[in-house]
């Protein structure tokens, strides 16, 4: 997942002002790090947004995000 689409599954998932919000504010147990920390730490940014979308809560049908293709079956 390029940065690019994660920042568009980020603003599509929670808009862009929760968006912010949440990637600054919102620590990743999984890293013990915001989003934001994550990213500039390196982190893969397809990991950052699946433990987002964990900690969030966001439904597991919609974790591919915006601008990212739906896995081959």
């Amino acid at each position: 997942m390029r940065l690019s689409e994660f920042w568009t599954a980020v603003s599509d998932e929670f808009g862009e002002a929760y968006g912010r919000t949440i990637t600054n504010d919102l620590v990743l147990g999984e890293f013990d790090l915001t989003a934001r920390q994550a990213i500039a730490a390196g982190t893969n940014t397809r990991e950052i947004w699946l433990a987002l979308c964990r900690a969030a809560d966001v439904p597991e049908s919609r974790w591919y995000g915006a601008g990212v293709r739906q896995p081959k079956k």
